[in-house]
């Protein structure tokens, strides 16, 4: 892998990734931009104990531009986009309409590929592999910025979902505090290693699950499963056996390993709903620890959290969603339609053969 570090006009940071070491990278961004200014402020809520970033400067973000006038597509001719250069393995930017900036931390914009018609789904293994390594570099960098407590490396893909750019990218947000779905976390492997005498929590979850029914598959180094309490119609949990903290501590085999597992995994959920159905729309996340500290969870380090990827769907069954209405949304209490143990079956079914 070759890392390229530039400035586009406005002085955002561009990293280029690329597969061939004698690559260059000059192409200079001739956009006549001002510099971003941004309006990005984390709040807490005193009864929740949460946090809400307020981003108004989001409300001019770029939304649903026609394919030839992508700003994730590289630039060509007299077309301008957010890649100076005529083509990329892998790119990565900070976020022209950034959730978090300064002091809130920093978002940045994942692409995938320059092919602006392919999904994930699509790349090679040895380009999946590359994207591994950028999110690994990426969280690194990040986890050394002075605001920065949590790194989050995630996909959405699907209008369904509310994604605005259709070319394949995703996102990392760097939090300037640890998340509250991962404080959850940290709390009940807190209380359960208290319980037991200090079993972890992650490993009794993934030693339950590879003895049940709802595994969808395993290798040697990786394996996925459909949890027991799902909250989603379709959902997968993908665990090194390893137990790590974060991408950082993956061993070379766990990185060789997983790109065939991943897309394998990406193009299952793709044969759910049957030939001729849509894409199906997808939220893909990982879940690292905090690289803040962790004495409010009591007796917790950071090698007791277990890196995993969540990978799920909105879409219930053909034709239809998952919409969170007052129960979800109101009470944080998730109803699913769909048995995880049917879906685990059902993306068994649609194997690669």
């Amino acid at each position: 892998m070759k890392k390229t570090s530039t400035r586009l006009a406005d002085g955002r940071e561009l990293i280029y990734y690329d597969l061939r070491d004698d690559t260059v990278r000059d192409a200079v961004d001739r956009r006549p931009l001002d510099r971003t200014v941004t309006t990005s402020e984390v709040r807490r809520d005193p009864l929740l104990g949460d946090a809400v970033a307020i981003a108004s400067h989001r409300q001019g973000r770029t939304y649903h531009p026609p394919a030839g006038e992508c700003p994730l597509c590289p630039s060509e001719g007299d077309r301008l986009s957010e890649i100076p250069d005529s083509s990329y393995d892998v790119a990565v930017f900070e976020n022209r309409f950034p959730s978090l900036a300064g002091d809130s931390g920093r978002c940045e914009v994942v692409c995938f590929t320059s092919n602006h018609d392919a999904s994930f789904a699509d790349l090679t293994e040895e380009q999946a592999g590359l994207v591994l390594e950028a999110w690994t570099d990426r969280t690194a960098e990040l986890s050394h910025l002075p605001a920065v407590e949590q790194v989050f490396c995630f996909e959405n893909r699907g209008a369904e979902i509310g994604v605005t750019l259709g070319h394949p990218h995703g996102q990392i947000y760097a939090y300037p505090f640890t998340t509250p779905r991962t404080a959850l976390m940290l709390r009940s492997l807190a209380a359960h290693k208290e319980g037991t005498g200090g079993e972890n929590l992650f490993d009794a979850v993934l030693e339950r699950e590879l003895a049940g029914e709802r595994v969808v598959l395993e290798t040697e180094h990786w394996a996925a499963f459909v949890p027991y309490s799902a909250h989603w119609p379709y959902e997968v949990h993908l665990y090194p056996r390893r137990r790590v903290p974060d991408l950082l501590a993956l061993d070379e085999a766990a990185r060789a390993e997983f790109p065939q597992v991943y897309l394998e995994l990406l193009r299952r959920f793709d044969r759910i709903f049957g030939e001729g159905e849509p894409a199906t729309p997808y939220i893909s996340a990982w879940h690292q620890a905090p690289f803040g500290a962790l004495e409010e969870f009591d007796g917790v380090v950071r090698e007791d959290f277990a890196l995993h990827l969540e990978l799920f769907t909105i879409r219930r069954t053909s034709g239809k969603l998952k919409f969170l209405a007052g129960s979800e949304s109101g009470m944080n209490v998730f109803i699913n339609d769909v048995p995880p143990e049917s879906a685990a079956q059902r993306l068994r079914e649609v194997a690669s053969s």
